[in-house]
This record gives C-alpha cells, structure tokens and sequence, in this order.
C-alpha cells in the first residue's frame, strides 16, 4: 500500500498511474472520501471525549453518562469507516516507474535483450512430453491418477537432473552474495495479503491462485489455531515476512536472500491453457532471490538489474538462448513498481517461456508487513522490497529436454548440471 500523505497530497499522479495500469482510477476518490470522514469522526471523537472527560470533573454525572453513549455509537461508525478506508487503500496502486513501457497489455510488453541463437536441427524435435515419456523420466498418466488434473512424477534420471538444476541455482546464488533459506510453506494469511498475493483484504477462492487448509492447527495450548493457513505459491511471502514488524539497521542493507521451496498454485486463472505437460503445474520446486533494501529509487534500480542479470548468466551457463521482457504498464500488478521477465526458447513449440519474474515493489509490500529500518540520520523509514525467480524447476527442465535432445531421441545434460547428477547424458538406450 501506499503512504497515506503522499496518496492525499498527489491523487492525480495516482489516478494517472491507475489508468496506465488499467486500474479504475476511482480507487483514488474512494479512499479520499473515507480518508476524509475518517479523519471528521476521529476529530469528532476526540473532541467529546475532551469534553466528558471534563464534564466528569465538573459533576455533571447525567450529561457525562449521555455523551459517552454517544461516544459509544460513534466508536462503532468509526470501526466501520477503517474497514472500508482499509479495503481502498489496498487497492491503490503503485505509480509505476518512468522507464516503463506505456501499454495496455501482455502484447504490448518490449523485448530488452536476448542471447543466444535457436538450434537448428536435422531431425523433428520431440517436445518434453514424448521425451520424458521415451526415456522414463515423466510420468503423466499415474500423476493424473494420483494427483488429479496437471499431476505428474518425475522419475530416473529425471530427479538427478531437476534436483541438480535446483542444487545448481542455490550454489550460484550463495555465490552470489545472497544467504541461502528454507523457508516454510505453509503460511498464515498475513504474509500472503502482506506481500500482495490477495487481490482484496482477504482470501478469495475464485481470484486468488493460492490454496487454502481446510484443516486448522492447534496452538502450543492444545487450543484450535484461529489462523488461517495457505500454501505458498513462491518462496517470496515467506522470506518477505520473515522481517515483518521489525525495524533494520539501515547499515545492515541492503539483505540479500535466497530461497529454495516447494510452491504450490491453484491456476485458476489459466482454465483451458497449457493442459498437458508440466509447463503449468499445481506444484513444482524453485530457487527465488529477495532483497530489501534502503528506500533509495536508483539503488532499488541497480539491484533489480542486477538480480535479473544473474538469472540471464545461469541461462547462458545453462546453453538456453533466453530474451528479456520489459513489463508494460498494462501488464503490471497493482503493486508493481518496474517488472523484467525472463524467458527461455522452447524449441518444440517454437515458443518463449517464462522462467523468470523481477519485480520491484518499492515500500508497498513493505508498509504491509510493517517492515522499516533507521536511516544514518536515525529516521525509520519503509525498506523496499524487490524479488527475482532464479531458477523454477518445471520449466528449465522443459527447456533444457528440449534444447539437448539428441535424434537417437537421447538428452545430453549441459555441463555446469553434471557434477551433481552424476551422468552426461539421458539415453534409453
């Protein structure tokens, strides 16, 4: 969410960024409104209560009683007022940032840079069903059976190589400076509304692509939790609620972090698309990068840049021609300040992938999991909160069975992956 001075004191450059977004910029006027009587009633409040706090002294026992009645039923509109001012101003969006591209949709997303040419091959290239089904490493079928819709195993030398593609992300992320985490994956409500994976206030099962327990826990007590928990869909809830209430060292920032985890999603949204194969899954394992950082707009710009630039460097190393997208305007969330996606070559489909989103969401995650730190001047300030996949495990091992598969139907493993699966190549022969 956004600062509430700054939403006050520039509506419309808000409401301009709305519509950029695609976003009724009427979001803006709600909330003004219910700023407005809100701040009337909390005058109002403080006014009577100054004055049956002074009519308690004078004696005046009946006018006293009859005030704090009212004081009581004005209490109670006021509870009513801060649900719904709440509700508008999580649904005010971020500004996105001058660099991004203006558009109303997906279509209109810029291609930034590309690596790398696309095979050419002597034979028909088998996409990552056929040869995961020939060399006995996918199993769809009994993933179906077992699982229900978008189910699967992975088997054989199937596990070496996407445990190594996982192994391979961490070792290169540590490398880079971000500290490793497991973080959990089963979460309370906060986390998930904390970093935006709510499209409301709370959890809604038609819009939301989350899965929620339909069991509750029990407390330490023995007592029936009143949490609400869910399944992560990301590493990123968790590591972004890790600091959640907690104010930084500002000299300790920016932290760097990396997470690995199994992640799990509802894909509501996406009924009728990519239905067969693993390239849209309900679970599946990934490595994501996390930084919180001081609030400094050119910084938060580097990082991001940079976050993005290792996961091109471990496609390269990986041999996966890749391209970056540019998010427009149209195409980012509400709380989207600037997004690059990554996207890797399918040679099968003949199509680009996505393996990767970075995002940068300025304070607007931050303020929701009420994350600061003190600045050198010792003043608490908001961190801002940016995020990167580094490596997802469904869709690097599509592409790379598809990159390196050989016409005698065989699958050689790209190099940096070998020293953890132990073999070269994948062949049922």
């Amino acid at each position: 969410m956004l600062d509430i001075n700054f939403i006050r004191e520039n509506p419309d450059a808000i409401k301009e960024g709305a519509i950029k977004k695609n976003i009724d910029p009427h979001v803006v006027d709600d909330f003004l409104t219910l700023d407005n009587d809100w701040r009337g009633l909390v005058k109002d409040l403080d006014n009577f209560r100054a004055l049956q706090k002074k009519l308690g002294e004078e004696r005046q026992i009946e006018e006293a009683r009859e005030l704090k009645e009212k004081i009581r039923h004005l209490e109670g509109d006021l509870r009513s007022i801060e649900t719904a001012r709440e509700e508008a101003l999580f649904r005010i969006p971020t500004i996105p940032s001058k660099d991004t591209p203006v558009g109303k949709s997906e279509a209109d997303n810029v291609e930034v840079y590309r690596w790398g040419e696309a095979r050419v091959f002597d034979f028909e290239p088998k996409d990552h069903i056929e040869l995961g089904k020939s060399l006995d490493i996918l199993d769809f079928e009994r993933g179906a059976k077992v699982a229900g819709f978008r189910g699967y195993y992975i088997k054989n030398e199937g596990v070496m190589l996407v445990m190594g593609i996982m192994m391979y992300a961490l070792e290169k992320m540590v490398a880079k400076g971000y500290k490793p985490m497991i973080p959990p994956t089963l979460i309370k409500e906060f986390a998930l509304l904390g970093s935006g994976y709510f499209k409301g206030t709370t959890y809604n099962p038609e819009t939301d692509e989350v899965y929620q327990l339909s069991s509750a826990d029990k407390e330490v007590s023995g007592e029936t939790s009143k949490d609400k928990k869910f399944l992560v869909g990301t590493a990123e809830p968790s590591l972004l609620a890790y600091h959640s209430g907690e104010v930084l060292r500002g000299e300790d920032l920016p932290l760097k972090i990396s997470g690995y985890s199994q992640c799990y999603r509802s894909e509501i949204g996406s009924y009728g698309r990519d239905v067969k194969g693993m390239y849209r899954v309900h679970e599946f394992m990934k490595v994501e990068q996390v930084v919180l950082a001081p609030a400094d707009l050119e910084l938060a710009a580097s990082l991001q840049d940079e976050m993005v630039k290792i996961s091109g460097e471990m496609h390269q190393e990986l041999g996966l021609p890749y391209r970056r997208i540019q998010i427009c305007t149209g195409d980012l969330s509400a709380g989207k300040y600037r997004q690059f996606d990554t996207e890797a070559w399918l040679p099968a489909t003949k199509r680009w992938a996505e393996t990767g989103s970075a995002s940068n969401f300025l304070d607007w995650q931050a303020r929701r999991l009420d994350v600061k730190y003190v600045d050198g001047e010792g003043n608490k300030k908001y961190v801002y909160m940016l995020n990167n996949t580094a490596l997802p495990s469904p869709r690097i091992f599509i592409a790379i069975l598809e990159n390196y598969q050989q016409k005698d139907g065989s699958v050689v493993v790209p190099e940096v992956l070998r020293k953890y699966t132990g073999f070269g190549k994948i062949s049922n022969i």
